[in-house]
């Protein structure tokens, strides 16, 4: 069970540091494809912030990734050390992916977008955009992950029972 918090906390700081960088540094709308449309018809097409802001959020992504793919290994490797039944690496990987989602949907959306300064202190063309009035625009878009988690973690516990 520690192993399985300590990937999902992995997988929750890499999660925040791939928005973080994509918000605060590589600033490229085609990263915001998730973003509510109010958001990205205001927000500009901007260049670097400063000198280098692309290659720090580029290394801020790559770490975060990374972050992602230890996870993922180091879920899988403790299963086969501990002799995992399919069930047990399903499990495991529901549990991080669920709350993965659940902290977008709590974090990101209700404490970022809604209840922070976090977006309009990157972008102050969204002062009086973003806000309570926020929360839920996505909806349809965190059911279709919880869904697709399931076949997701299927493969995976099958690919952790193959080794």
């Amino acid at each position: 069970m520690i192993i399985t918090i300590i990937a999902t906390l992995m997988i929750m700081a890499g999660y925040f540091l791939l928005l973080y960088s994509a918000v605060g540094f590589i600033q490229d709308k085609k990263f915001f494809s998730s973003a509510p449309k109010e958001n990205l018809a205001v927000i500009p097409e901007k260049k670097e912030r400063f000198r280098g802001a692309h290659i720090i959020g580029g290394f801020i992504a790559t770490i975060a990734i990374l972050l992602f793919i230890g996870a993922i290994i180091l879920g899988i490797w403790d299963g086969v050390r501990n002799d995992f039944s399919f069930l047990k690496f399903f499990v495991r990987f529901l549990i991080m992916l669920y709350v993965m989602e659940l902290y977008d949907i709590v974090f990101f959306d209700w404490v970022l977008l809604c209840h922070s300064n976090f977006f309009p202190h990157f972008y102050p063309e969204l002062k009086g955009i973003v806000g309570p009035h926020m929360f839920g625009y996505n909806k349809k878009t965190h059911i279709i992950h919880f869904i697709i988690y399931i076949p997701i973690c299927v493969a995976i516990a099958w690919i952790g029972t193959l080794l």
